[in-house]
Protein backbone atom coordinates (compact mmCIF):
# COMPACT_ATOMS: atom_id res chain seq x y z
CA UNK A 1 0.00 0.00 0.00
CA UNK A 2 1.13 3.31 -0.92
CA UNK A 3 3.07 5.49 2.21
CA UNK A 4 0.92 9.21 1.51
CA UNK A 5 2.70 10.97 4.64
CA UNK A 6 5.66 12.39 2.38
CA UNK A 7 2.63 13.73 -0.04
CA UNK A 8 1.33 14.80 3.19
CA UNK A 9 3.98 16.94 4.35
CA UNK A 10 5.46 18.21 1.04
CA UNK A 11 1.44 20.05 0.71
CA UNK A 12 1.61 20.96 4.71
CA UNK A 13 1.32 24.91 4.82
CA UNK A 14 1.02 27.51 7.38
CA UNK A 15 -2.87 29.05 7.33
CA UNK A 16 -1.02 32.51 6.04
CA UNK A 17 1.01 30.45 3.35
CA UNK A 18 -2.60 28.89 2.27
CA UNK A 19 -4.02 32.02 1.80
CA UNK A 20 -1.63 34.07 -0.09
CA UNK A 21 -2.60 32.20 -3.36
CA UNK A 22 -6.25 34.12 -3.20
CA UNK A 23 -5.92 37.56 -5.31
CA UNK A 24 -8.73 40.53 -5.73
CA UNK A 25 -11.76 39.80 -7.92
CA UNK A 26 -11.47 35.68 -7.02
CA UNK A 27 -14.02 33.22 -6.42
CA UNK A 28 -13.26 31.29 -2.98
CA UNK A 29 -15.64 28.73 -1.52
CA UNK A 30 -15.93 28.48 2.06
CA UNK A 31 -17.16 24.74 2.43
CA UNK A 32 -20.51 24.09 4.11
CA UNK A 33 -22.21 25.06 7.22
CA UNK A 34 -20.25 23.12 9.76
CA UNK A 35 -16.80 22.74 7.24
CA UNK A 36 -16.52 26.43 6.84
CA UNK A 37 -13.23 26.61 7.43
CA UNK A 38 -11.76 28.46 10.84
CA UNK A 39 -7.87 29.14 10.75
CA UNK A 40 -7.52 30.17 6.64
CA UNK A 41 -10.56 32.54 7.41
CA UNK A 42 -8.98 34.25 10.61
CA UNK A 43 -5.59 33.95 8.39
CA UNK A 44 -7.74 35.62 5.20
CA UNK A 45 -9.34 38.59 7.33
CA UNK A 46 -5.02 39.69 8.19
CA UNK A 47 -4.93 40.27 4.55
CA UNK A 48 -8.03 41.15 3.18
CA UNK A 49 -7.70 44.72 3.42
CA UNK A 50 -4.84 44.41 0.76
CA UNK A 51 -7.31 42.84 -1.50
CA UNK A 52 -10.50 44.19 -3.49
CA UNK A 53 -13.73 42.05 -4.41
CA UNK A 54 -13.22 38.71 -3.21
CA UNK A 55 -16.39 36.63 -3.38
CA UNK A 56 -16.90 34.28 -0.99
CA UNK A 57 -19.56 31.43 -1.38
CA UNK A 58 -20.82 28.92 0.65
CA UNK A 59 -24.25 28.44 2.93
CA UNK A 60 -25.56 28.33 6.29
CA UNK A 61 -22.91 29.92 8.34
CA UNK A 62 -22.90 28.96 11.81
CA UNK A 63 -20.57 31.61 12.62
CA UNK A 64 -20.06 35.34 11.15
CA UNK A 65 -16.36 35.25 9.16
CA UNK A 66 -13.63 36.29 10.45
CA UNK A 67 -12.70 38.41 6.95
CA UNK A 68 -16.20 40.75 7.47
CA UNK A 69 -15.18 41.87 11.16
CA UNK A 70 -12.57 44.32 10.14
CA UNK A 71 -13.53 47.72 9.26
CA UNK A 72 -15.52 48.44 6.17
CA UNK A 73 -15.00 45.08 4.59
CA UNK A 74 -17.21 45.89 1.56
CA UNK A 75 -14.99 46.87 -0.96
CA UNK A 76 -12.91 43.75 -0.18
CA UNK A 77 -15.19 40.94 0.35
CA UNK A 78 -18.41 39.78 -0.45
CA UNK A 79 -20.37 36.88 0.77
CA UNK A 80 -23.04 34.99 -2.18
CA UNK A 81 -25.07 32.25 -0.16
CA UNK A 82 -26.61 29.34 -1.41
CA UNK A 83 -28.56 29.47 1.61
CA UNK A 84 -29.44 32.03 4.48
CA UNK A 85 -28.94 30.99 7.96
CA UNK A 86 -29.72 34.27 10.34
CA UNK A 87 -25.72 35.30 9.89
CA UNK A 88 -26.28 35.27 5.88
CA UNK A 89 -29.48 36.90 6.20
CA UNK A 90 -27.68 40.04 8.48
CA UNK A 91 -24.85 39.96 5.85
CA UNK A 92 -27.28 40.43 3.43
CA UNK A 93 -29.28 42.99 5.47
CA UNK A 94 -26.30 44.97 6.24
CA UNK A 95 -25.06 45.23 2.68
CA UNK A 96 -22.48 42.85 2.72
CA UNK A 97 -23.74 39.28 0.55
CA UNK A 98 -26.47 38.30 -1.67
CA UNK A 99 -28.32 35.32 -2.23
CA UNK A 100 -28.12 33.09 -5.24
CA UNK A 101 -31.64 31.10 -5.95
CA UNK A 102 -31.28 27.90 -6.31
CA UNK A 103 -33.06 23.92 -6.29
CA UNK A 104 -30.54 22.61 -3.90
CA UNK A 105 -30.54 18.76 -5.81
CA UNK A 106 -29.38 21.14 -9.27
CA UNK A 107 -25.98 22.52 -6.98
CA UNK A 108 -23.45 19.85 -7.96
CA UNK A 109 -24.21 20.55 -11.81
CA UNK A 110 -24.06 24.45 -11.25
CA UNK A 111 -20.04 24.03 -10.01
CA UNK A 112 -19.73 21.94 -13.27
CA UNK A 113 -21.70 23.83 -16.07
CA UNK A 114 -23.25 27.24 -15.15
CA UNK A 115 -21.78 28.79 -11.62
CA UNK A 116 -18.71 30.94 -12.24
CA UNK A 117 -15.77 28.52 -11.32
CA UNK A 118 -14.20 28.50 -8.17
CA UNK A 119 -10.81 29.92 -8.05
CA UNK A 120 -10.10 28.70 -4.24
CA UNK A 121 -11.99 26.27 -2.40
CA UNK A 122 -11.05 25.96 1.44
CA UNK A 123 -12.58 23.52 3.42
CA UNK A 124 -12.60 21.54 6.86
CA UNK A 125 -12.00 17.94 6.61
CA UNK A 126 -11.78 14.84 8.67
CA UNK A 127 -7.63 13.59 9.17
CA UNK A 128 -6.24 11.25 6.35
CA UNK A 129 -6.88 7.85 6.14
CA UNK A 130 -4.25 4.87 5.13
CA UNK A 131 -6.01 5.27 1.70
CA UNK A 132 -5.07 8.96 1.32
CA UNK A 133 -8.35 10.47 1.89
CA UNK A 134 -9.84 13.21 3.61
CA UNK A 135 -13.79 12.59 4.27
CA UNK A 136 -15.88 15.57 4.22
CA UNK A 137 -17.40 15.24 7.52
CA UNK A 138 -21.77 15.97 7.85
CA UNK A 139 -20.90 18.23 4.52
CA UNK A 140 -20.52 15.66 1.41
CA UNK A 141 -23.60 18.09 -0.13
CA UNK A 142 -21.55 19.80 -3.16
CA UNK A 143 -18.47 19.66 -2.28
CA UNK A 144 -16.88 16.41 -4.73
CA UNK A 145 -18.43 18.98 -7.62
CA UNK A 146 -16.59 21.98 -6.15
CA UNK A 147 -13.30 20.23 -6.16
CA UNK A 148 -13.75 19.17 -9.38
CA UNK A 149 -13.75 22.57 -10.55
CA UNK A 150 -11.43 24.61 -8.32
CA UNK A 151 -7.98 25.67 -9.26
CA UNK A 152 -6.63 25.33 -6.49
CA UNK A 153 -8.11 22.69 -3.65
CA UNK A 154 -6.76 24.12 0.22
CA UNK A 155 -8.26 21.63 2.80
CA UNK A 156 -7.93 22.29 6.76
CA UNK A 157 -7.37 19.49 8.83
CA UNK A 158 -8.97 19.30 11.93
CA UNK A 159 -8.80 16.10 14.49
CA UNK A 160 -12.45 16.67 15.65
CA UNK A 161 -14.38 16.39 12.23
CA UNK A 162 -16.79 13.53 12.74
CA UNK A 163 -15.95 10.79 9.61
CA UNK A 164 -18.93 10.46 8.11
CA UNK A 165 -19.08 7.48 6.15
CA UNK A 166 -20.80 7.21 2.65
CA UNK A 167 -19.83 5.28 -0.64
CA UNK A 168 -19.48 8.34 -3.03
CA UNK A 169 -18.80 12.03 -3.10
CA UNK A 170 -18.27 12.09 0.85
CA UNK A 171 -13.88 12.15 0.15
CA UNK A 172 -11.51 13.84 -1.62
CA UNK A 173 -8.35 12.04 -2.27
CA UNK A 174 -4.77 13.86 -1.22
CA UNK A 175 -3.92 13.63 -4.68
CA UNK A 176 -6.57 16.21 -5.55
CA UNK A 177 -5.66 18.70 -3.13
CA UNK A 178 -3.00 20.96 -3.44
CA UNK A 179 -2.59 22.90 -0.20
CA UNK A 180 -2.91 21.35 3.65
CA UNK A 181 -3.78 23.28 6.65
CA UNK A 182 -3.62 21.21 9.89
CA UNK A 183 -5.62 24.02 12.52
CA UNK A 184 -6.52 24.39 15.72
CA UNK A 185 -8.46 21.35 15.94
CA UNK A 186 -11.60 23.18 17.06
CA UNK A 187 -14.99 21.12 17.56
CA UNK A 188 -17.75 21.19 15.58
CA UNK A 189 -19.87 24.38 15.86
CA UNK A 190 -22.78 22.72 17.93
CA UNK A 191 -26.54 24.27 17.10
CA UNK A 192 -28.16 25.07 20.31
CA UNK A 193 -31.73 23.30 21.04
CA UNK A 194 -34.51 25.17 18.36
CA UNK A 195 -37.37 27.26 20.13
CA UNK A 196 -40.43 25.76 19.57
CA UNK A 197 -44.04 26.45 20.51
CA UNK A 198 -47.32 24.93 21.84
CA UNK A 199 -48.69 25.20 17.98
CA UNK A 200 -45.64 23.74 17.21
CA UNK A 201 -46.19 20.71 19.03
CA UNK A 202 -49.61 20.76 18.03
CA UNK A 203 -48.88 20.13 14.45
CA UNK A 204 -46.14 17.59 15.25
CA UNK A 205 -48.98 15.16 16.34
CA UNK A 206 -51.02 15.81 13.65
CA UNK A 207 -48.34 14.72 11.42
CA UNK A 208 -47.42 11.46 13.49
CA UNK A 209 -50.57 10.70 13.21
CA UNK A 210 -50.07 9.93 9.32
CA UNK A 211 -47.00 8.31 9.66
CA UNK A 212 -46.92 4.67 9.37
CA UNK A 213 -44.73 1.48 10.54
CA UNK A 214 -41.79 1.26 7.41
CA UNK A 215 -42.16 4.76 6.60
CA UNK A 216 -39.47 6.76 5.08
CA UNK A 217 -38.95 9.96 6.32
CA UNK A 218 -37.24 13.41 5.58
CA UNK A 219 -37.44 16.37 7.92
CA UNK A 220 -36.66 20.09 7.04
CA UNK A 221 -34.53 22.64 9.19
CA UNK A 222 -36.19 24.24 12.29
CA UNK A 223 -37.47 23.68 15.63
CA UNK A 224 -41.00 22.01 14.92
CA UNK A 225 -39.41 18.73 12.89
CA UNK A 226 -37.29 18.28 15.76
CA UNK A 227 -40.41 18.05 17.74
CA UNK A 228 -42.26 15.13 15.43
CA UNK A 229 -38.71 13.28 15.75
CA UNK A 230 -39.45 13.68 20.02
CA UNK A 231 -43.22 12.12 19.32
CA UNK A 232 -41.93 9.17 17.23
CA UNK A 233 -39.29 8.44 19.39
CA UNK A 234 -42.04 7.67 21.89
CA UNK A 235 -44.43 6.12 20.14
CA UNK A 236 -45.38 2.48 18.69
CA UNK A 237 -44.01 3.03 15.05
CA UNK A 238 -41.21 0.80 14.19
CA UNK A 239 -39.27 0.29 10.82
CA UNK A 240 -38.94 3.55 9.89
CA UNK A 241 -36.43 4.74 7.13
CA UNK A 242 -34.45 7.87 6.38
CA UNK A 243 -33.81 9.88 3.47
CA UNK A 244 -33.50 13.67 4.15
CA UNK A 245 -31.32 16.75 2.69
CA UNK A 246 -30.41 17.59 6.52
CA UNK A 247 -29.17 15.11 9.14
CA UNK A 248 -31.03 16.39 12.47
CA UNK A 249 -31.28 15.78 16.25
CA UNK A 250 -34.38 14.07 16.16
CA UNK A 251 -32.94 11.06 13.75
CA UNK A 252 -30.88 10.42 16.39
CA UNK A 253 -33.55 10.58 18.63
CA UNK A 254 -35.38 8.32 16.74
CA UNK A 255 -32.49 6.03 15.98
CA UNK A 256 -31.49 5.69 19.98
CA UNK A 257 -35.58 5.00 20.95
CA UNK A 258 -35.25 1.93 18.36
CA UNK A 259 -37.28 3.08 15.88
CA UNK A 260 -35.55 3.48 12.88
CA UNK A 261 -33.65 -0.03 10.86
CA UNK A 262 -34.24 1.40 7.81
CA UNK A 263 -35.29 -2.50 6.92
CA UNK A 264 -38.34 -1.13 4.63
CA UNK A 265 -36.07 0.87 2.43
CA UNK A 266 -36.51 -0.29 -0.89
CA UNK A 267 -33.25 1.62 -1.58
CA UNK A 268 -30.24 1.76 0.34
CA UNK A 269 -31.65 -0.52 3.17
CA UNK A 270 -30.70 -0.42 6.45
CA UNK A 271 -28.83 3.26 6.03
CA UNK A 272 -29.54 6.57 6.78
CA UNK A 273 -29.16 8.65 3.92
CA UNK A 274 -28.22 12.16 3.81
CA UNK A 275 -26.38 15.07 2.15
CA UNK A 276 -25.34 17.44 5.19
CA UNK A 277 -25.68 17.40 8.96
CA UNK A 278 -25.90 19.74 11.89
CA UNK A 279 -26.79 19.81 15.39
CA UNK A 280 -25.02 18.67 18.76
CA UNK A 281 -22.09 17.19 19.99
CA UNK A 282 -24.36 14.27 20.46
CA UNK A 283 -25.72 13.63 16.50
CA UNK A 284 -21.66 14.52 15.54
CA UNK A 285 -20.65 11.61 17.76
CA UNK A 286 -23.20 9.46 16.26
CA UNK A 287 -22.47 9.96 13.01
CA UNK A 288 -18.78 9.49 13.38
CA UNK A 289 -17.50 6.35 11.40
CA UNK A 290 -21.58 4.97 12.03
CA UNK A 291 -21.92 2.75 8.89
CA UNK A 292 -25.63 2.35 9.39
CA UNK A 293 -25.36 6.63 8.09
CA UNK A 294 -24.79 7.45 4.64
CA UNK A 295 -23.44 10.59 3.24
CA UNK A 296 -24.15 11.16 -0.23
CA UNK A 297 -23.89 14.43 -2.52
CA UNK A 298 -27.01 16.70 -3.35
CA UNK A 299 -27.54 15.49 -6.59
CA UNK A 300 -28.43 11.60 -5.39
CA UNK A 301 -30.13 12.79 -2.13
CA UNK A 302 -32.50 15.31 -2.80
CA UNK A 303 -32.92 14.23 -6.76
CA UNK A 304 -36.85 13.61 -7.31
CA UNK A 305 -36.26 10.13 -9.20
CA UNK A 306 -34.43 9.24 -5.89
CA UNK A 307 -36.95 10.54 -3.73
CA UNK A 308 -39.79 9.16 -5.79
CA UNK A 309 -38.34 5.58 -6.02
CA UNK A 310 -38.77 4.98 -1.80
CA UNK A 311 -42.17 3.76 -0.83
CA UNK A 312 -44.31 5.26 1.77
CA UNK A 313 -42.11 8.26 1.59
CA UNK A 314 -42.77 11.34 4.10
CA UNK A 315 -42.02 14.54 3.77
CA UNK A 316 -42.05 17.63 6.22
CA UNK A 317 -40.97 20.78 5.62
CA UNK A 318 -41.80 24.46 7.27
CA UNK A 319 -43.19 27.41 5.66
CA UNK A 320 -42.45 31.50 6.31
CA UNK A 321 -46.18 32.21 4.77
CA UNK A 322 -48.88 30.60 2.91
CA UNK A 323 -51.64 32.01 0.49
CA UNK A 324 -55.28 31.34 -0.27
CA UNK A 325 -54.33 30.51 -3.66
CA UNK A 326 -52.64 27.58 -1.96
CA UNK A 327 -48.68 29.36 -2.68
CA UNK A 328 -46.06 28.63 -0.37
CA UNK A 329 -43.55 31.30 0.62
CA UNK A 330 -40.84 29.79 2.34
CA UNK A 331 -37.37 32.16 1.84
CA UNK A 332 -38.38 35.31 2.66
CA UNK A 333 -40.44 38.10 4.58
CA UNK A 334 -41.69 39.91 1.29
CA UNK A 335 -38.26 41.24 -0.71
CA UNK A 336 -36.04 40.71 2.49
CA UNK A 337 -34.06 37.57 2.42
CA UNK A 338 -34.83 34.78 5.28
CA UNK A 339 -33.43 31.55 4.06
CA UNK A 340 -33.62 29.93 0.30
CA UNK A 341 -35.52 27.30 -1.33
CA UNK A 342 -33.11 24.42 -0.14
CA UNK A 343 -34.93 21.31 -1.48
CA UNK A 344 -38.33 22.01 -0.15
CA UNK A 345 -39.92 21.66 -3.43
CA UNK A 346 -38.04 18.92 -4.48
CA UNK A 347 -38.88 16.53 -1.87
CA UNK A 348 -42.76 17.89 -1.76
CA UNK A 349 -42.61 16.75 -5.58
CA UNK A 350 -40.69 13.78 -4.93
CA UNK A 351 -42.71 12.19 -2.17
CA UNK A 352 -46.35 13.34 -3.84
CA UNK A 353 -44.78 11.15 -6.78
CA UNK A 354 -43.82 7.99 -4.22
CA UNK A 355 -45.93 5.44 -4.24
CA UNK A 356 -47.88 6.07 -0.55
CA UNK A 357 -46.13 8.82 -0.44
CA UNK A 358 -47.34 12.10 1.59
CA UNK A 359 -45.73 15.61 1.37
CA UNK A 360 -46.44 18.62 4.49
CA UNK A 361 -46.06 22.47 4.54
CA UNK A 362 -46.31 22.91 8.06
CA UNK A 363 -46.28 26.29 9.49
CA UNK A 364 -47.36 27.98 12.94
CA UNK A 365 -51.14 29.92 11.81
CA UNK A 366 -49.98 33.25 13.14
CA UNK A 367 -46.36 34.88 14.30
CA UNK A 368 -45.92 38.16 16.81
CA UNK A 369 -44.98 41.28 14.67
CA UNK A 370 -42.42 43.98 15.10
CA UNK A 371 -45.26 45.80 16.74
CA UNK A 372 -46.59 43.28 19.17
CA UNK A 373 -49.68 42.66 17.40
CA UNK A 374 -50.84 39.17 16.45
CA UNK A 375 -50.27 38.61 12.76
CA UNK A 376 -51.65 35.73 10.52
CA UNK A 377 -49.25 33.66 8.14
CA UNK A 378 -52.11 32.68 6.05
CA UNK A 379 -52.77 35.71 3.44
CA UNK A 380 -55.10 36.65 0.83
CA UNK A 381 -51.88 36.81 -1.47
CA UNK A 382 -48.72 36.34 -0.80
CA UNK A 383 -46.39 39.57 0.41
CA UNK A 384 -45.48 42.02 -2.91
CA UNK A 385 -41.77 40.84 -3.21
CA UNK A 386 -42.31 37.11 -1.22
CA UNK A 387 -40.73 34.44 -2.84
CA UNK A 388 -43.03 31.28 -4.13
CA UNK A 389 -41.20 28.16 -3.07
CA UNK A 390 -43.94 25.50 -3.91
CA UNK A 391 -46.72 26.67 -6.10
CA UNK A 392 -50.17 26.49 -6.14
CA UNK A 393 -50.15 23.40 -7.92
CA UNK A 394 -47.13 21.33 -6.06
CA UNK A 395 -48.65 21.09 -2.16
CA UNK A 396 -49.89 18.20 -0.90
CA UNK A 397 -50.79 18.82 2.79
CA UNK A 398 -50.76 21.84 4.68
CA UNK A 399 -50.93 21.71 8.30
CA UNK A 400 -51.36 24.11 11.07
CA UNK A 401 -52.34 23.66 14.98
CA UNK A 402 -55.94 24.31 13.71
CA UNK A 403 -55.87 21.17 11.52
CA UNK A 404 -54.25 19.27 8.37
CA UNK A 405 -56.05 19.85 5.16
CA UNK A 406 -54.68 18.01 1.74
CA UNK A 407 -54.91 20.46 -1.32
CA UNK A 408 -54.72 17.96 -4.42
CA UNK A 409 -57.23 18.25 -6.67
CA UNK A 410 -59.30 20.96 -5.26
CA UNK A 411 -60.64 23.89 -7.50
CA UNK A 412 -59.46 27.44 -6.30
CA UNK A 413 -62.59 27.94 -4.33
CA UNK A 414 -62.33 24.50 -2.65
CA UNK A 415 -58.88 24.61 -2.02
CA UNK A 416 -59.07 28.17 -0.55
CA UNK A 417 -62.13 26.91 1.68
CA UNK A 418 -59.32 24.25 2.81
CA UNK A 419 -56.57 26.59 3.58
CA UNK A 420 -59.11 29.21 5.99
CA UNK A 421 -60.26 26.55 7.44
CA UNK A 422 -56.96 25.79 9.24
CA UNK A 423 -56.22 29.74 9.49
CA UNK A 424 -56.46 31.22 13.07
CA UNK A 425 -59.92 32.03 13.83
CA UNK A 426 -59.60 35.70 14.59
CA UNK A 427 -58.67 36.06 10.78
CA UNK A 428 -61.11 33.34 9.23
CA UNK A 429 -64.20 36.44 8.40
CA UNK A 430 -61.10 39.03 6.54
CA UNK A 431 -59.91 35.92 4.74
CA UNK A 432 -62.81 35.12 3.41
CA UNK A 433 -63.94 38.50 2.81
CA UNK A 434 -60.80 38.81 0.73
CA UNK A 435 -61.59 35.79 -0.83
CA UNK A 436 -65.10 37.11 -2.26
CA UNK A 437 -63.39 39.77 -3.21
CA UNK A 438 -60.73 37.30 -5.68
CA UNK A 439 -63.72 35.38 -6.86
CA UNK A 440 -61.98 32.25 -5.18
CA UNK A 441 -65.26 32.22 -2.34
CA UNK A 442 -68.87 30.74 -2.77
CA UNK A 443 -71.61 32.34 -0.77
CA UNK A 444 -72.99 28.93 -0.15
CA UNK A 445 -69.57 27.83 1.67
CA UNK A 446 -69.64 26.75 5.25
CA UNK A 447 -66.61 27.07 6.90
CA UNK A 448 -66.15 24.76 9.61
Amino acid sequence: MMDFTQLYRQKLKTAKEAVSVIKSGDWVDYGWAVTTPVACDKALSERIKDLQDVKLRGGILLQVPEVFKVENPAPHVCWHTWHASGVGRKLIDEGLGFYAPMRYSELPRYYRDNAPRPNVVIMQVAPMDKHGYFNFGPSASHMQACVEMAEIVIIEVNANMPRCLGGMGADVHISQVDIIVEGDNPQPIALPPAKTSDADDKIAKLIVEEIRNGSCIQLGIGGMPNIVGSYIAKSDLKDLGVHTEMYADAFVEMSLAGKINGSKKNINRGRQTYSFAMGSKKLYDFLDDNPECMSAPVDYTNDIRTISSLENFVSINNAVDVDLFGQVNSESSGTRHISGAGGQLDFVLGAYLAKNGKSFICCTSTFVGKDGALKSRILPTLESGSIVTATRANVHYLVTEYGKVNLKGLSTWHKCEAIISVAHPNFREDLIAAAEKMKIWRKSNKLV
